[in-house]
């Protein structure tokens, strides 16, 4: 998808370097429910923010895939953000 969208934006394609940078670094959150946790709780504490809005998806992705990360999002993810946020 953002190689597609870059090559009509004048963007280089996406690299395997990119993403890996984008997920550790970047806006991009990866990973088991336990690593999006951590990261979501480092982003609030850095940003000072109040609210954190998670995209779900970022182009085609199979339905069931799509409902069984919204389900660790509410059930696993968020319960962790607010532990690890409360220490």
């Amino acid at each position: 998808m953002i190689t597609r969208i870059g090559a009509e934006r004048g963007w280089p394609p996406l690299t395997r370097d990119r993403f890996q940078a984008d997920i550790t670094e970047g806006a991009w959150h990866v990973g088991s429910p336990a690593t999006v946790a951590a990261k979501i709780a480092r982003t609030v504490r850095e940003l000072g923010i109040q609210r954190f809005d998670l995209k779900y998806s970022a182009g085609t992705l199979p339905h069931e895939e799509l409902m069984t990360a919204i389900h660790l999002y509410g059930t696993e993810v968020i319960p962790r953000v607010r532990e690890l946020l409360a220490a």
